[in-house]
């Protein structure tokens, strides 16, 4: 890759559809799910097989940074830019776009959630190579991924006419966000439709001129960010200044509403966003009976598709006639709920936050 190209990994997400295992102080990233590493660490580690750890920027915040830092001390202490709360992926852009336009100005970034699982490293990284070129050419760049069912807790990307380039590219038709599942149906089976992996590949000024047109406020606050980038008082601009800005997704805020994105289909990257306790099937391989065990002893009579997973590696868990089904066991909660009804675990969440019981967060 060329020195102008550079990482930017968003991690200060919550994680909380992994409730009960994920939570506020161990974020879905920080977790070890289908490998030795975190996800944040696999995230890292297929980056550098191309891009070096010094053109490697982490956005988070300020309570998950130091436990970040730990499981990656490659990364310049520098290049982690702490978020002072969350407020949506188009600041966390933003941000890491106005510290590379002083870095180096007219770079490429590529953003990549720090907790997606990839099967295909090698094809992800010749991705990354065509979204440079896509980039440097100052298209908006995304990817999409072929959907192997009618998904309808993803967003969608309709695709359009062809660019002619020397590797498949194609002009964004139009978004839809999350599909009921009739609507669902139709698009996967038009063959029309692909995911949206929410991996972004620009150059910085490019994605700052789009935000000035669709996010006005948000810039503003930026070039007061930006101003100090370098002085004594930046920490305390950021921590002002951020507070103000009113959320909003890169997604809803400007890509929805620009002209000119593009994206780079992939067909077995073996991607997933892991964004419930059912979607680990498909990245973890189950026993003899189709159960998935994570970091727990297992023992299972007449039951069949199970996950099951504890904090503690030598809890015992065990199912009796129990098919289908999710067992999580932590030190504060226990879930047991059909796989079928992962994607409600929000509701969990929303319940704990409405009733003041935090604590199990």
């Amino acid at each position: 890759m060329e020195n102008d190209f550079y990482a930017v990994i968003m991690a200060g997400g919550g994680g909380t559809r992994l409730w009960p295992l994920s939570t506020k102080d161990h974020p879905k990233q920080m977790l070890k799910f289908a490998q030795d590493e975190t996800m944040f660490q696999m995230t890292v580690s297929r980056l550098t097989e191309k891009i070096p750890f010094e053109n490697i920027l982490v956005v988070t915040t300020e309570d998950q940074a130091a436990k970040l830092k730990q499981q990656c001390n490659n990364i310049p202490e520098e290049n982690y830019l702490i978020e002072p709360l969350p407020r949506g992926t188009a600041s966390v852009i933003g941000l890491a776009a106005i510290h590379l336009e002083k870095r180096m100005p007219g770079s490429i970034m590529a953003v990549i959630p720090s907790d997606h699982f990839v099967l295909n490293e090698k094809q992800f990284l010749a991705l990354l190579e065509n979204g440079y070129q896509a980039a440097k050419d100052q298209h908006l760049v995304t990817l999409g991924v072929k959907p192997s069912f009618p998904s309808t807790g993803m967003g969608y990307i309709e695709q359009g006419e062809k660019i002619p380039v020397g590797y498949d590219l194609y002009h964004v038709g139009q978004f839809r966000e999350k599909p009921d599942k009739e609507t669902a149906e139709y698009f996967v089976h038009s063959g029309k439709f692909w995911w949206n992996a929410g991996i972004f590949v620009w150059s910085s000024r490019r994605i700052l001129n789009e935000i000035a047109m669709f996010l006005p406020d948000l810039s503003k606050k930026l070039d007061i960010i930006n101003a100090t980038i370098d002085r004594p008082d930046y920490t305390d601009t950021m921590e002002k200044t951020w507070r103000l800005i009113e959320p909003a997704t890169i997604d809803y805020g400007v890509l929805e509403k620009t002209t000119d994105v593009v994206f780079l289909p992939t067909y077995d990257l073996g991607w997933n966003d892991i964004g419930s306790w059912e979607s680990l099937f498909d990245v973890i391989p189950p026993d003899e009976n189709g159960n998935v065990i994570i970091n727990c002893k297992f023992h299972s009579i007449d039951s069949d598709g199970v996950l099951a997973c504890s904090e503690n590696k030598e809890k015992m868990i065990v199912s009796i006639g129990v098919k289908n089904m999710i067992i999580i066991e932590t030190e504060k909660a226990v879930l047991v709920c059909p796989r079928s009804e992962t994607q409600r675990v929000r509701e969990i969440v929303d319940f704990l936050k409405k009733n003041n019981l935090t604590a199990y967060l």
